[in-house]
């Protein structure tokens, strides 16, 4: 079995992939019901891109105490080991190294989009509130397009405009999760709804978070829900853009996602006057069963032949932020 060496320890591949997969299956949650049904070699690609973005994050997330200058050193040494990690290279005795450079080797991994997450972690420790949606949507673009970009490469794809779209699907999944976790990031002091939204609907974030003034504070968060609403439906042609066998994976990621709008939708109210919302365990369960019937039928039919574009050249596209 292939091997990697790194400070004079050996990881074999196969164990440094496994260990990417136990980090999905414990933590990934909604995620993890569409990871698992991708087609190998993707799937395990899948779970590595899972598992250092778990990394990333456990590193803004243990910096209390930290101070700022602290936790940018740890997340530029972090990087310097993806970097070498992306070259083919392993730099460090932990598993997660000898997985992302295998998985280098088989995909094209844009190591732009990674620096770019790791530019969005630190905007956590380091930025006040956002003004504009404008300034949300850059954010959005770091933390979460950067990762569907990624992902499609994974996939493959077949028509270029599929880089546009997985950007706005990006941008629709973390526009949902700011929007449902809203009261349990203002209880942590972070607060990522835009400051012109607030003064529109004339109410602060207090507010919003005490449903003080219910029509008011129900008119802000429909706001949100239909911006939300508008990146799944202009990124709704993706679906059918990546690889066939890869379909169901991104089915069922975006049904959880998308469900979880429609159900905040259906009372925005509970979003602050209720637990964390989630989708019932029938719900999820039905889409898991649905999705591995469509993996199922994708192996069965023999797909037309298409040219599945693994690598584009130079820009990312019109819409693409750094």
């Amino acid at each position: 079995m292939s091997t990697h060496h790194s400070n004079g320890s050996v990881w074999a591949v196969g164990d440094a992939l496994d260990f990417c997969r136990d980090v999905a299956r414990h933590r990934a949650r909604n995620f993890y019901y569409g990871l698992k049904i991708s087609p190998e070699p993707q799937r395990s690609a899948l779970f590595v891109v899972y598992a250092w973005m778990r990394a990333a994050d456990d590193i803004v997330d243990s910096a209390d105490g930290s101070s700022t200058s602290g936790v940018e050193a740890r997340l530029q040494e972090f990087g310097r080991a993806t970097d070498a990690a992306l070259a083919g290279r392993s730099l460090a005795v932990d598993p997660l190294w000898t997985a992302l450079a295998h998985v280098a080797g088989q995909f094209r991994l844009p190591r732009e989009c990674f620096h770019a997450m790791l530019a969005g972690q630190l905007l956590d420790l380091t930025r006040g509130n956002f003004d504009t949606f404008e300034q949300l949507r850059h954010y959005c673009y770091r933390v979460a397009s950067t990762v569907g970009l990624i992902c499609i490469d994974i996939w493959g794809y077949d028509d270029p405009s599929a880089r546009d779209l997985a950007i706005d699907r990006g941008i629709a999944f973390q526009l949902t999760n700011i929007i449902r976790d809203y009261k349990q990031d203002y209880d942590a002091g972070r607060i990522y709804l835009p400051a012109e939204d607030f003064q529109r609907n004339g109410i602060d974030a207090q507010a919003l978070r005490m449903w003080s003034n219910p029509a008011a504070c129900h008119a802000m968060m429909k706001q949100q829900i239909k911006r939300a609403e508008s990146f799944y439906e202009s990124s709704a042609a993706l679906d059918g853009m990546i690889s066939a066998p890869c379909r169901p994976t991104l089915w069922a990621m975006t049904s959880i996602y998308h469900g979880l709008l429609a159900k905040m939708n259906r009372d925005p109210s509970r979003l602050v006057l209720t637990k964390r919302l989630r989708l019932s365990a029938m719900r999820k369960g039905a889409i898991a069963v649905r999705a591995k019937w469509q993996a199922r039928a994708a192996r069965n039919i023999a797909a037309s032949p298409v040219t599945i574009v693994t690598r584009m050249p130079g820009e990312m596209s019109g819409n693409t932020t750094a």
